[in-house]
């Protein structure tokens, strides 16, 4: 009885502190652009070794398409695929497929935690590798290849991006480890998502979220009609878009390729464009972040 009351009582704790990080996140995160010993701490406590590829969501992709501007595809012939294209979140399923232990988690800790307005709280993340086996049921459920890759079509359907890789702060609220076992797949939007935090964060650390390599996103100023929606908060997670000399810009040093923004235009004033030059690279990559295919 005593041992279940102080679980609950850990249980607790975690969620309060776990919000209330939340919460702070921008105000911590500035902090690491003001003080060595802050980034030091923080890069250590949570972000040490990480490094996470945004992948654009298919419905920017199919977008794109739609207005009739030709994505450079190259089908990579070591890909058994029955469809004809290859999209960027299909990286998550190639990775999903070799995993032998899956976890999908009942719910976001980033919407749930922001009180998300536009999508749903209990649409959570998926976790791949050995240290799955330690997370505990309540946050979840253990999943077939199957579910997990339903899981990916649904979060396309939802309009949310993804993330693929190592992501310290998981292994850490969850408890689990080594972090080197945990393979974290997000499915992101863009109010709530953790790493809006981006642009307050010290370099260093905010390098560690990569844009997928040859994915780009481009405006088209001849369709634009300078409605503004790509600027609002809870389109672009990285501040990478703006107004210069009367047209909107994407700053190509800053953009992470989720592709918020072109499902945001309505007019069909911004494009993403994408081979699959890096896909190999790619999950050659996260397998020597996480081991998560034993």
């Amino acid at each position: 009885m005593k041992d279940r009351i102080e679980k609950e009582a850990n249980d607790n704790f975690t969620k309060s502190l776990a919000k209330y990080t939340f919460q702070t996140r921008f105000f911590l995160s500035r902090l690491t652009r003001k003080s060595r010993i802050i980034k030091k701490i923080a890069d250590k406590l949570l972000f040490e070794d990480n490094e996470m590829f945004v992948l654009p969501n298919k419905s920017a992709v199919n977008k794109t398409k739609r207005a009739r501007i030709t994505a450079n595809i190259e089908i990579n012939q070591s890909f058994q695929k029955d469809d004809s294209e290859f999209v960027p979140s299909e990286i998550i399923k190639e990775a999903i497929k070799e995993a032998k232990n899956i976890f999908i988690m009942n719910k976001c800790l980033c919407r749930s935690s922001a009180g998300c307005q536009d999508y749903p709280h209990d649409f959570g993340c998926i976790f791949l590798g050995p240290a799955t086996k330690k997370i505990a049921s309540k946050y979840g459920k253990t999943a077939s290849v199957e579910e997990a890759l339903e899981h990916v079509d649904t979060a396309d359907k939802l309009g949310l991006s993804h993330l693929i890789g190592r992501n310290k702060i998981d292994s850490v609220f969850m408890n689990v480890g080594p972090k080197e076992e945990l393979l974290t797949i997000c499915h992101c939007c863009p109010c709530c998502c953790l790493w809006k935090i981006i642009p307050d964060l010290d370099d260093d650390i905010s390098n560690k979220i990569k844009r997928l390599e040859d994915v780009k996103v481009n405006t088209q100023n001849e369709n634009c009609r300078m409605c503004k929606k790509c600027l609002g908060d809870d389109v672009c997670i990285a501040n990478a878009i703006s107004i210069e000399n009367g047209k909107i810009t994407i700053d190509q040093d800053k953009c992470l390729g989720c592709g918020h923004c072109v499902q945001a235009c309505q007019f069909d004033g911004i494009e993403l464009n994408y081979s699959q030059k890096s896909v190999d690279s790619v999950l050659n990559r996260i397998g020597e972040l996480v081991d998560y295919k034993k």
